[in-house]
């Protein structure tokens, strides 16, 4: 049984219409980029090829949690099977490796761009390219396999109401009547190298590209670097920062109500916001949606 993010009979319609739209506009968006990429030939690079990769992550995440979660709404239930718990489970963790890692090699990519310009056409060829996609799905399908595997060991003796809007590694855990150290110690690890290793390293990356934007002469031209820079790094530390927060805490610290919240802003706001983030400023994208949805 899923709990979802409210019990409150006169907060149901608002949900069903909140994360409907959320839904749809990250839906719209991310199928809007991918379209754009695919048929516009100007953007096959490899910062696009990635940015293809994330909105085909980003879709994949927002479509294993949402429409669950309106069909519980809508029909007044709150039921979901051991077997599609752990389907969701396996997916969603899927989502949360790749996205991490992708944010981690486009971050990369930019550095490689910026301070390295003349150089980017050797660094990132399409064989690094390949290799550096190859890498994040090898990664998102060990953490999804490792994490889900763990959770299936697990004997749960009741109740079996999930405290959350889908199922998630940390209430899954409080749920369980047998040891979870394991499952724990795991997580942590995860958390450690994934989520804050990856979050270093693009920080990192994003520092370097901050001492190239200085060095730039026109003033014009750091504020549309800064700018667009910004908002990239408000998003990733968005998503990051609450990742970790949810993740490092072992299962008997854990919070409904409050992660509940915690837990909205990196499954549903960031892949909402990824399309309108990396692309809003961009020409090259806005010239191939205007081709894509116009001229066709």
């Amino acid at each position: 049984m899923m709990m979802g993010l409210s019990e409150h009979p006169k907060l149901q319609i608002f949900l069903f219409i909140l994360f409907l739209s959320i839904y749809i506009v990250a839906l719209i968006g991310n199928v809007a980029i991918i379209a754009a990429i695919v048929s516009y030939p100007k953007l096959h690079t490899p910062m696009y090829f990635f940015l293809f990769h994330l909105a085909v992550v980003d879709i994949v995440c927002t479509s294993t949690i949402i429409p669950k979660m309106l069909t519980n709404i809508a029909t007044f239930s709150k039921r979901i099977s051991y077997s599609g718990c752990i389907a969701q489970l396996y997916s969603f963790t899927w989502c949360l490796g790749a996205e991490m890692v992708l944010f981690t090699v486009m971050a990369y990519d930019r550095y490689v761009a910026i301070c390295h310009p003349l150089r980017y056409s050797i660094m990132m060829n399409k064989t690094v390219c390949v290799a550096l996609s190859t890498v994040v799905i090898l990664i998102a399908i060990t953490n999804s396999w490792v994490h889900t595997g763990l959770i299936m060991r697990l004997t749960f003796c009741g109740p079996n109401g999930i405290n959350h809007f889908f199922c998630e590694i940390p209430p899954l855990l409080a749920l369980s009547c047998s040891p979870v150290r394991i499952n724990e110690v795991w997580v942590f690890t995860a958390d450690i190298f994934l989520a804050m290793g990856d979050f270093l390293i693009t920080c990192l990356s994003y520092c370097f590209i901050v001492k190239a934007i200085l060095n730039i002469r026109t003033s014009e031209g750091k504020k549309k670097a800064f700018s667009t820079c910004s908002s990239h790094l408000i998003v990733v530390s968005l998503y990051y920062s609450t990742v970790i927060y949810t993740y490092i805490r072992p299962a008997s610290s854990y919070s409904f109500e409050r992660d509940k919240v915690v837990a909205a802003l990196y499954t549903l706001v960031t892949p909402t916001l990824n399309p309108i983030v990396y692309t809003l400023r961009n020409k090259d994208v806005k010239a191939a949606l205007r081709k894509v949805f116009l001229n066709s």
